[in-house]
């Protein structure tokens, strides 16, 4: 293979992949096959040396055929860098840096890219003249030259930060101890584009604090306070990022000018450009998160307040006023389809799923704005109430058409203050309800939907006052407002009622028994008419409604309207189609609310999820012969659904498993390389246990082995999960076998021992389950136990008492 001095590219081959790429640019090229194209080439060994010699040398090609040829490059260094001939890696790497000072600013930008990729590669000790060739760069006095260097350093920054703050040999200092007062220096440059690049550069370390930036923090802040007037918004947007990350990485640091800090934030929350807006707003809520002296921002609420009030309009380009329109015949997108994480069951006090249904919504200044003013009522409670409700009634007692952005407003801060001021608004709340009721059937969607969403806020108070007549009437009026908005016509309107209806459903529990047949007929309804999206919720609104009723469901006339379009809905849907998911849970909790009621349903669902879990065994292993690709989440749901037959039925389930391979497919499933599978799979595990011992006795000591090596195992902060859950079923297991555990009970006890002693570091759960399954065995089998007890009686008593 020829190194880099004799290496030149042949002008044919220049020409074909200039030719090629010109194609890939074209909007009108056939994409698969110019891919194709560019694959095979990528297995000659020079072919990335001809793409850098088209991105730095090409001057007869365009910048876009140039950019391409980078873009390229970048990608196949990625992956293959450390692949490549070291001699064909220096010629890449002499190519790049004169392009550093490109007059054309997009290659410019997309050297920085590929440069950063190589440093990620081979970190900064494997190309230190790169170092030397930034720091000339940006000592050159030459725009293009300090931008370029700028730039990369940016990109490096961003990728790596940590690189530049380790000792390289050779060098007297660290890089970041070079390129520190360098990037500083540029905070007073005439040029924005130096000021911005440097200023990110530097944001970028906060997180990090190296000793250089500590000890050069007061420059740094110097320089962020004269940037805090910056005529350029996207530098004004990074001060105030920086800002909001030294408070939360260390308040000290702004202490001393924390007055002024608030004062430029305040205005800079009312700055023309959205994203300075946005990006300051979040100040709000770290400095009450930072635990700072409240008394300062104290003086500042009646400024503050109004501010947050008027961010929270909808602003006239916010994609929701786009999508309020969008009615229920109108089937949803596959992009409107946000991806579903099923939960594994989990046995324990301390679920360790974390809900958050806005992760994907996108993050605005009015939802900003909503969750400062929501923080800000928790620690000022009632303080900042005549400062706001002035102003949210001005905003609600207005009526015409145009203004009914400002009132949607005003019930949005209604419902963020909702549980933070709830004293001082705990006199009010009727009168505060029976305003928002009309609103639920007001012409503006968005002000139906946000108007659900504040009540559900309430709910809580809306059902405590059921023991009064006013208060019970008011409760109805509440429950059909949010079942009436739940057939809306319109998608937004829907998902909001229905979420507001869950949580409603979760603080009345019992009350909601005299309402059942009508709850049950809207949420049947809803499930006729919602597309795909919304359908997920109304599944949750009915496995929410058995949660809470539990056995008052059990009746023929709410049997009869709820599960017919549910087996039917059971009966279409094909075993790989991920419509089954939301499905398989609604059937797990009401198999758990029914118990023996649910037998007439359970044969088929059962024999169903049997055969999900082992046709999904099967595509683990030969995708082509099961006739469809694996997805853990079909066996989590069907042995979770299995769960709660298990668990509804009771002992009744033995006539289903008994005909069955499910004792095989179960330990096949506690062995699976997925914490998911196993979690639901011990889960399943101690559920049959309870119910059916019996059917686990021919595999009684396969079963005790794989979970007892679960509890033991090394990796057990990754899969504390599937720990607790095979804790808990050795537990339940031992109660009712007996003096069979004994093989296993010192395996078991010398695994939870640690685990007792080390329990403020271990997930509570876990260490109630420790406790609780250590009991079971001393009591099983004293014999084998009660000699060791002096070793662990303390924390095991500890434990106990939590």
């Amino acid at each position: 293979m020829a190194g880099q001095g004799t290496w030149q590219p042949k002008e044919e081959g220049l020409r074909e992949i200039c030719g090629v790429l010109e194609l890939h640019i074209s909007p009108t090229s056939d994409k698969p096959r110019i891919w194709q194209q560019l694959q095979h080439y990528s297995q000659f060994p020079d072919f990335n040396n001809y793409l850098v010699f088209i991105f730095a040398h090409a001057q007869g090609a365009s910048v876009e055929i140039r950019q391409a040829a980078g873009l390229l490059l970048k990608n196949n260094l990625r992956s293959a860098f450390k692949l490549l001939d070291p001699a064909y890696q220096q010629c890449i790497k002499s190519q790049l840096l004169p392009c550093l000072g490109e007059a054309k600013r997009d290659i410019r930008n997309t050297v920085g890219t590929i440069i950063s990729v190589i440093v990620q590669q081979e970190r900064i000790l494997g190309w230190p003249e790169l170092l030397q060739v930034l720091v000339r760069c940006l000592d050159s006095n030459d725009i293009n030259h300090m931008e370029g260097a700028l730039d990369t350093l940016s990109k490096i920054c961003e990728d790596i930060p940590h690189e530049l703050d380790l000792d390289v040999p050779g060098l007297s200092e660290r890089p970041i101890d070079v390129f520190l007062p360098r990037l500083l220096q540029f905070f007073q440059s005439p040029h924005a584009s130096l000021r911005k690049l440097s200023l990110g550069s530097v944001n970028q370390f906060i997180m990090l604090m190296p000793t250089a930036l500590y000890l050069s923090m007061d420059q740094y802040l110097q320089g962020l306070f004269v940037l805090s007037h910056d005529p350029v918004a996207e530098v004004r947007k990074l001060v105030c990022a920086a800002l909001v990350q030294l408070i939360e990485v260390n308040p000290s640091f702004l202490e001393p000018h924390l007055k002024n800090v608030i004062e430029f934030m305040l205005q800079a929350n009312n700055d023309a450009d959205n994203e300075v807006a946005l990006e300051a707003c979040e100040f709000w809520s770290e400095y009450c998160e930072a635990q700072l002296n409240p008394q300062l921002l104290r003086e500042f609420l009646q400024q503050l307040i109004p501010v947050l009030l008027s961010n929270m309009v909808y602003a006239d380009d916010d994609e929701s006023l786009i999508d309020s329109e969008e009615d229920e015949s109108v089937p949803d997108r596959d992009q409107d389809l946000k991806p579903r994480f099923h939960s594994s069951r989990f046995h324990g006090s301390e679920d360790m799923k974390d809900d958050d249904d806005d992760s994907l919504s996108i993050w605005n200044l009015r939802k900003c704005s909503a969750a400062g003013l929501d923080v800000l009522s928790t620690v000022y409670g009632d303080e900042i109430l005549p400062t706001l409700m002035p102003l949210v009634q001005a905003k609600l007692s207005t009526s015409d058409d145009g203004s009914w952005k400002e009132r949607e407003a005003a019930v949005l801060a209604l419902g963020a203050i909702a549980e933070g001021c709830i004293r001082g608004l705990y006199p009010y709340i009727a009168e505060i309800v029976e305003f928002l009721l009309p609103l639920l059937d007001n012409k503006f969607p968005l002000l139906r939907s946000i108007t659900c969403w504040t009540l559900s806020r309430f709910s809580k108070f809306i059902v405590q006052g059921i023991g009064h007549q006013k208060g019970y009437e008011q409760f109805n009026k509440v429950l059909m407002g949010l079942l009436r908005r739940i057939l809306d016509t319109n998608k937004r309107v829907q998902e909001a009622a229905c979420s507001a209806f869950a949580t409603l459903e979760e603080e009345a529990a019992e009350e909601l028994t005299p309402h059942l047949e009508i709850i049950l007929q809207h949420l049947l309804c809803a499930y006729g008419r919602y597309q795909k999206r919304n359908l997920r919720l109304v599944y949750d609104a009915i496995g929410t409604l058995a949660e809470t009723v539990g056995g008052e469901l059990n009746q023929p006339r709410y049997l009869q309207i709820l599960m017919p379009p549910l087996i039917a809905k059971w009966q279409q849907l094909s075993d790989a189609d991920k419509d089954l998911f939301p499905l398989l849970e609604c059937f797990t909790s009401i198999a758990q609310a029914l118990e023996n009621g649910f037998s007439q349903f359970a044969q088929p669902i059962f024999q169903r999820c049997i055969k999900i879990i082992q046709s999904q065994q099967l595509a683990k292993v030969d995708p082509s012969s099961a006739g469809m690709q694996y997805e853990k989440e079909f066996i989590v749901c069907s042995l979770d659904l299995l769960s709660g037959l298990a668990e509804g039925l009771g002992s009744g389930i033995e006539s289903l498993v008994s005909q069955s391979n499910l004792r095989d497919q179960l330990l096949q499933c506690c062995m699976d390389d997925s914490i998911d599978v196993q979690q639901s799979a011990f889960a399943l595990f101690g559920d049959l246990a309870r119910a059916c011992p019996a059917y686990l006795h021919p595999c009684l000591s396969e079963f005790l082995n794989v979970a007892t090596k679960q509890m033991s195992t090394p990796k057990l902060t990754e899969s504390i999960s599937v720990a607790n859950n095979a804790c808990w079923a050795i537990g339940e297991l031992a109660i009712k076998v007996g003096q069979e555990v004994s093989p296993y009970v010192m395996t078991v006890v010398s695994s939870i021992v640690p685990i007792l002693q080390h329990a403020e570091g271990v997930n509570k759960s876990l260490v109630e389950n420790s406790a609780i399954t250590l009991g079971r065995l001393a009591w099983v089998c004293p014999e084998i136990v009660s000699p060791h007890v002096e070793h662990f009686m303390q924390e095991w008593c500890t434990a106990l008492s939590m």
